[in-house]
């Protein structure tokens, strides 16, 4: 029975991530977290000092280049959290690439056109046969252009960065909410500025602002629409 792709792209800290979890949980499909991947990325950099001194966003850019043949991340099934978790080079980084060290040099670090080049292969190769649900910046636009379900998702930066604030805390995680807000207001504009697959929302895909809507909301929209672009009778629900 045929799987179909599913493209969530939008901002930073719009609960992307969330949404595309639950939802290959529920239907069965595989999840994909391309954030994740470029977060590894950048977490490589740090650790390597391939951020030049002083400066956050500042890459020597040849040796990176040079060195990404070393990168290699992967995701694991977390059978406690019912979710992925992400490796890199065989490390569990999971909680490393969610800090604001990494959240304040990701978007430079995703600019770059060899670091995408590389990422999208490995995300076209993981989702090849369908039954795979990924989210990022450009799995609609360019990743999976003929996927068959497409959604943006946005809310308000204040909503996302009070959203980041409380995921950190939650964590035992240090968080400043006016240093959070900052930083997703600075994404946004890289992100949707960059000259390598900007941000933007496909011709074709739904969007929704979640500003103010719950979690089971949100799981519960984005599961109506898996029902009405699936092909398999099976999977539809209620």
């Amino acid at each position: 029975m045929k799987k179909i792709t599913i493209a969530i792209d939008g901002h930073s800290s719009c609960g992307k991530s969330t949404m595309a979890k639950d939802l290959a949980r529920e239907v069965g499909y595989v999840y994909v977290d391309t954030g994740a991947m470029y977060r590894s990325v950048t977490l490589f950099a740090l650790r390597n000092g391939l951020f030049k001194e002083g400066s956050e966003v500042v890459i020597d850019e040849e040796e990176l280049r040079r060195r990404m043949p070393d990168i290699h991340i992967s995701f694991k099934f977390n059978p406690e959290t019912g979710r992925p978790d992400t490796y890199l080079n065989g490390e569990l980084v999971e909680q490393e690439i969610r800090s604001m060290e990494v959240s304040n040099r990701v978007s430079p670090i995703a600019a770059i056109g060899f670091v995408r080049e590389a990422m999208v292969a490995q995300q076209q190769q993981m989702g090849r046969d369908g039954g795979v649900v990924m989210d990022g910046r450009d799995i609609g636009t360019v990743v999976f252009p003929n996927a068959e379900l497409k959604v943006f998702v946005t809310a308000s930066a204040e909503v996302r960065a009070q959203r980041r604030y409380d995921e950190l805390k939650g964590k035992g995680m240090e968080a400043d909410y006016d240093e959070i807000l900052r930083n997703v207001q600075e994404r946004d504009y890289i992100d949707s500025h960059r000259e390598v697959s900007p941000l933007r929302q496909a011709d074709d895909a739904i969007l929704l602002d979640n500003s103010n809507m719950t979690i089971p909301e949100q799981k519960e929209w984005l599961l109506q629409r898996f029902r009405e672009a699936s092909p398999n009778p099976s999977k539809r629900r209620g």
